[in-house]
């Protein structure tokens, strides 16, 4: 027998912010008629009204919320935070805006969704003097170019020829990809796609591509090729992979931004990261070419094995 499908918790938290307004704004409504006004069954409003219990605007007893449904009746109270209607601040709708008209331009996101939304906010503040003149600049930088042909590739469903620069190799690569989608992900854009070269789904990092061409040949990704969950971010690490710590100083900041990393604590004016990799000649290259502006803390075998690959250099150059 197959089972229910599972409730994201999105939904259901976005249904809760739904309910307690309705609700307080009901006193004492039977439950079955609550139950039917909100579209669930009697069951789940049970559950939700428990789950209430522990929500608040913080931990104290007297600042969580109080529901109770003893008798047939609904009463929700201690819910004031909550109890009307979400109400923006000029500076909030105005950001809202720029963000959904981003999305817009873009294509990124749901497009009639973005839409809807976006017709909404501009409807409730048509009478804000300057929401009017708040526009999107298009970014005029060589990642913005390759973002738009790449976003025109996707909705024309059209395979891309791209020179991609393999930041573990420190290498470029050249390959045909099938577009499946552009995500914008910890401050970064990347392709996601079927790459040809691979023969698998790939994820490329926009601001790496140093070359795109748009082929005349549809994208025909596999039917079974599926995208990678990006909800913990861009980079999953590898069980191969080294975690590698090391200390950057402000001239080799810019290695926290190009290459992946897991965690960043400054620690002065240097940064301290943690780098993970499969791949000990490329952090080893990668120190040794920033000079002395990358110290690797931990592993101490690597550690060792740099300071070696240094003396050896030093050897030849006064050799």
């Amino acid at each position: 027998m197959s089972r229910p499908p599972v409730e994201s918790a999105t939904t259901r938290v976005q249904r809760l912010l739904t309910m307690v307004p309705w609700l307080a704004s009901r006193q004492g409504i039977e439950i079955e008629r609550a139950a039917a006004g909100l579209g669930i069954t009697e069951k789940q409003l049970r559950e939700d009204l428990d789950l209430l219990f522990m929500c608040g605007y913080g931990p104290m007893p007297d600042e969580l919320i109080e529901a109770s449904y003893e008798g047939g009746r609904v009463f929700v109270s201690n819910a004031e935070t909550i109890d009307r209607p979400l109400r923006l601040t000029v500076d909030e709708a105005i950001s809202l805006i720029v963000g959904l008209r981003s999305l817009a331009a873009t294509g990124a996101g749901e497009s009639s969704a973005v839409e809807r939304a976006l017709a909404k906010l501009e409807e409730a503040t048509g009478a804000i003097p300057g929401v009017e003149r708040v526009v999107v600049v298009e970014d005029d930088t060589e990642a913005g170019h390759t973002l738009a042909q790449l976003r025109d590739a996707l909705t024309a469903g059209r395979r891309v020829h791209l020179g991609y620069h393999v930041p573990s190799r420190d290498e470029r690569t050249e390959r045909d990809v099938d577009p499946m989608r552009l995500a914008h992900v910890d401050g970064h854009w990347y392709l996601e796609g079927w790459c040809h070269r691979a023969q698998d789904v790939r994820l490329f990092r926009v601001d790496r591509i140093e070359e795109v061409q748009v082929l005349d040949v549809a994208a025909e990704p596999p039917s079974d090729a599926t995208g990678r969950d990006l909800s913990a971010g861009a980079y999953q690490r590898q069980p191969a992979d080294t975690a590698v710590r090391l200390r950057l100083s402000p001239g080799a900041h810019w290695v926290a931004e190009y290459y992946p990393v897991t965690d960043r604590q400054p620690d002065g004016e240097d940064l301290v990261v943690t780098m993970p990799t499969s791949n000990e000649g490329f952090l080893r290259r990668l120190v040794l070419r920033l000079a002395g502006s990358a110290e690797v803390i931990e592993p101490a075998e690597l550690r060792e094995s740099i300071a070696v690959h240094s003396l050896s250099t030093l050897d030849l150059y006064h050799g």
